[in-house]
């Protein structure tokens, strides 16, 4: 056992006596030792209740057979952070999760992991921890959120987002938006719809490190408890077996991942988070063949915020697996991949259910016959954005129109508020992304004052940082390179033409050549953000959106 290094022979009586100050007995220590990875604190609404979640693993550990040892990683609250300097951090809260997950297993030893997780940049980051790691793992999320009610409508923090606009606009009253804030997140939970966590949740189940039903059954239920106690079991068989993340996060089980992503219509920050664990993994991933599987896999689901489906309906129909066992019907999952929960990935999709058509559509009636990302190139984009098409009006798929130039989102906000943003506009927020933001801030705030305003289907909006999982319309985000890098986006004008062009993959500044040469030799840097602190070393470590926003090595 890995853990011997601190409990076996006469040179680790010293360990040993400190093993016996936490209470462990000699019987416990001749068994494995879990490190159980807790991201719980009292601010983040999808954690409150992980405390629960993370005691039943820990009672599955024993009951396997194994020593549970529970520890602590910072969780933001994307949501608590949005439209403020606090967004700067979320991002970059990822590297420091994988970071200090590192220091603490590498520090004490552990023989595998259980990994609880829930919110946005938690769940990536613990995946890329579990890959650099690569020792026995298993995640368990803490489950989405019930879908809050309205006047018996169901609604998500996205409407609540959305309602900022139509209250500005005038089309709610102060008594509704009150409503609205009071009933939209009813408890503990990853928000309700298909936004980042829920998105990241799914794809670990997809990915194969997570056990059926990781990314759908519902916070509050007993199901989820079950599951986390399974999950703390199941460690112990895959310690067992050395089972570990490198023979279960291969670039076969990537492309099941990205497949069901596509068809889920999930964020598009799902691009920039399966990046960056595939480059812990050793694996090749990058957009061009993100892009290739966008295009020849169907969109099956629409969920909040691009449906009016949530996360419980989904589970309700058979969850993931139901989605990818229609999706092994066009030949297009590797059903011989290795996973926690299963041997193989077959025998799991065998019990899977058959979808029924509704929640989850058939290949026959798909949304879509390519995916719910799209992944553009052009000149204001030469390494690529991308966009959650799955959730873009018909009629702004393919949009013309002029540049409204904004250096920050709290400019762009400001001005969507004050009435200057018209139908036609291309928003264009730049300075916002992994170096220049830095941190690549989420738009959410801007997306949905617009939606809230109706203007979702008229303006389009792009920016070299992200857009929530819990954005709809033409939002074009991870827009590379960005701004502080001297990328075209830096060089746009008032006014300029912008042509977007979404089924044909492209994003192009309607500028001569000659003029874009001229504009960047007058091109003065970005702005001083007056940084200090782990943000300032976080800058100058990040590369670009198109690598995953990872820390660079060059």
């Amino acid at each position: 056992m890995r853990s011997d290094t601190i409990k076996k022979g006469v040179t680790k009586a010293p360990h040993r006596s400190l093993l016996k100050a936490l209470g462990i007995t000699e019987a416990e220590m001749k068994r494995p030792f879990i490190g159980v990875v807790n991201p719980y604190n009292d601010i983040v609404p999808g954690h409150i209740h992980l405390k629960e979640i993370t005691e039943a693993v820990k009672a599955g550990v024993r009951y396997g057979g194994g020593v549970p040892f529970e520890f602590p990683v910072i969780a933001v609250c994307d949501g608590i952070a949005m439209n403020h300097v606090g967004m700067k951090y979320s991002l970059a809260s990822r590297e420091l999760i994988a970071d200090s997950i590192e220091v603490m297993v590498r520090a004490h030893s552990f023989d595998a992991l259980v990994f609880v997780t829930n919110c946005d940049k938690i769940i990536p980051g613990m995946l890329m921890a579990a890959a650099r790691l690569n020792l026995p793992s298993i995640f368990v999320s803490g489950g989405p959120m019930q879908a809050g009610k309205v006047n018996g409508e169901r609604i998500a923090l996205s409407d609540v987002f959305e309602a900022v606009g139509k209250h500005s606009n005038g089309k709610m009253s102060d008594q509704e938006i009150w409503e609205m804030e009071e009933n939209a997140c009813p408890g503990c939970g990853s928000c309700s719809g298909m936004y980042t966590a829920n998105s990241m949740n799914c794809l670990t189940e997809a990915l194969g490190m997570g056990l059926p039903g990781n990314g759908t059954i519902l916070a509050v239920t007993a199901a989820r408890r079950r599951l986390a106690k399974n999950a703390g079991e199941r460690i112990m068989e895959l310690l067992a077996k050395d089972l570990k993340p490198s023979d279960i996060m291969t670039k076969k089980a990537f492309e099941n991942a990205l497949k069901t992503d596509m068809a889920l219509g999930c964020s598009t920050n799902t691009v920039l988070h399966l990046t960056a664990i595939a480059h812990e993994a050793g694996v090749n991933l990058d957009i061009d063949m993100i892009d290739k599987i966008s295009r020849n896999t169907p969109q099956l689901c629409k969920l909040s915020p691009a449906g009016n489906s949530f996360i419980e309906d989904l589970d309700e129909v058979g969850g993931i697996m139901t989605v990818m066992k229609e999706l092994d019907k066009a030949g297009l999952i590797d059903k011989d991949v290795k996973c926690v929960g299963a041997d193989r990935l077959k025998e799991l999709l065998d019990k899977a259910k058959n979808t029924k058509g509704e929640i989850v559509r058939t290949l026959e009636t798909a949304y879509r016959k390519d995916g719910g990302i799209a992944v553009l190139r052009g000149n204001v984009a030469e390494e690529g954005a991308v966009v959650k098409q799955g959730a873009v009006a018909e009629g702004m798929m393919v949009h013309k129109g002029p540049a409204r130039v904004y250096d920050s989102e709290e400019e762009v906000s400001e001005a969507i508020l004050a009435g200057e943003v018209k139908a036609g506009d291309v928003l264009v927020i730049r300075y916002e992304g992994p170096k220049g933001g830095p941190g690549m801030r989420e738009m959410l705030t801007p997306t949905s004052i617009l939606a809230g305003m109706g203007l979702d289907s008229s303006v389009a909006l792009i920016t070299d940082g992200r857009f929530s999982g819990a954005t709809r319309g033409a939002s074009i985000g991870h827009v590379s390179p960005e701004a502080a890098a001297g990328g075209v986006i830096a060089l746009i004008k008032e006014g300029d033409m912008i042509s977007i062009d979404i089924p044909n993959r492209r994003l192009d500044l309607l500028v001569e050549e000659e003029e874009l040469k001229r504009r960047k030799k007058e091109w003065t840097g970005p702005p001083d953000r007056g940084l200090g602190g782990y943000i300032a070393r976080y800058a100058g470590m990040v590369s670009s959106a198109n690598k995953g926003a990872v820390y660079s090595s060059e």
